[in-house]
């Protein structure tokens, strides 16, 4: 008897796809439709991009020539699990409308596909986690490693940004120790510390 020949592993945007295209399904189930016009790549974030900094970023269609959603996940991540569910954030955002931010009708979007925590950095429910493990039984494992910025910051004061409106201020490390990082005055969220 034959051995049957294994199916060739996919490459990362091809790997990307799949779970982008098994996420449709997924969205559909809880009664949103992902825009056809999505792309995903790995890249640093350019709000933020870097070690440490966000993980994920979708930029709105209007920032497209092609009028397309455009998807980056941090190439920090090496973990399928992760990335499917920042891939699932930020789709959420292309479904939504990324001028939404992450107020109730994205929170309901999140939530419905199995979403959760705070908003500004939701991680995946056990049964998220559940499908994205079936799902990596067919497509197979992430096919790719992990890359870090090994830039660190040289002031004593750490710079805190809106990843919204761009808000920026400076802040020494005692004081986002003791009371964490400031408000935004204008979109009333937790400015991100790079």
């Amino acid at each position: 008897m034959k051995k049957p020949t294994p199916s060739p592993s996919l490459e990362r945007h091809q790997w990307l796809e799949a779970v982008v295209d098994a996420l449709r399904s997924k969205f559909s189930a809880a009664g949103y439709t992902i825009p056809a016009e999505v792309r995903v790549s790995i890249g640093w974030p350019k709000k933020g991009g870097g070690c440490g900094k966000r993980i994920g970023e979708c930029w709105a269609t209007a920032a497209s020539s092609d009028k397309h959603a455009e998807i980056f996940v941090s190439p920090e991540l090496a973990s399928g699990a992760r990335i499917s569910d920042v891939l699932a954030h930020e789709l959420a955002h292309a479904t939504v409308g990324c001028e939404v931010g992450h107020k109730a009708e994205f929170r309901a979007c999140a939530l419905a596909i199995g979403l959760t925590g705070k908003m500004t950095a939701t991680t995946a429910t056990p049964e998220f986690s559940k499908w994205a493990d079936s799902l990596f039984k067919r497509i197979g494992p992430y096919p790719g490693g992990s890359l870090t910025d090994s830039k660190k910051q040289t002031t004593r004061l750490q710079k805190c940004a809106c990843e919204y409106c761009g808000y920026t201020v400076r802040v020494t490390r005692k004081w986002l120790d003791a009371a964490g990082p400031p408000i935004c005055p204008t979109d009333e969220e937790p400015l991100t510390v790079s």
